[in-house]
């Protein structure tokens, strides 16, 4: 079975720490996606994905992310069942995020803490080494007949 999740997307508020009983970090924070298509007589539209990280990644979530912050989030997607407040039985589905990146520098946006993309999953940067001619790629025009799919 395979339950894989990529998103793109900005903040859509400050991500929110909790705790569990057994003192372990939890932060859930919202990432708005542009979908792929607009109407032309309509604006962009978005869906807004919940997202939750654990332990040391949701502590970096927190302390340097927030609302706008641009990120880069994989995981899988996770149904729960609870009971709210009232004693009603309610149903969340969410990403469970294995690794949240940070995709803009600190001065596009004032939560965002790093200079390059950083991977908190593995604790080392997505790509340490700038890579030359990353910005002069070629236009490949390939017919559509070529195309596998």
């Amino acid at each position: 079975m395979i339950n894989r999740v990529v998103l793109v997307g900005r903040l859509t508020r400050d991500p929110e720490l909790r705790r569990t009983s057994n003192d372990i970090p939890v932060v859930s924070f919202t990432v708005a996606v542009n979908r792929p298509y607009a109407k032309s007589d309509a604006d962009q539209q978005a869906d807004f994905i919940n997202c939750s990280a654990w332990r040391r990644q949701a502590e970096t979530v927190n302390q340097y992310l927030s609302k706008g912050s641009l990120v880069g989030v994989e995981g899988r997607i996770q149904t729960r069942n609870y009971e709210d407040a009232n004693g009603n039985k309610r149903t969340a589905t969410e990403v469970v995020a294995d690794s949240v990146q940070f995709l803009e520098p600190k001065s596009a946006n004032s939560g965002a803490s790093q200079n390059s993309p950083y991977d908190y999953q593995s604790k080392s940067p997505s790509n340490p080494e700038p890579k030359p001619y990353q910005d002069e790629a070629p236009i490949i025009d390939i017919p559509d007949d070529d195309l596998p799919f």
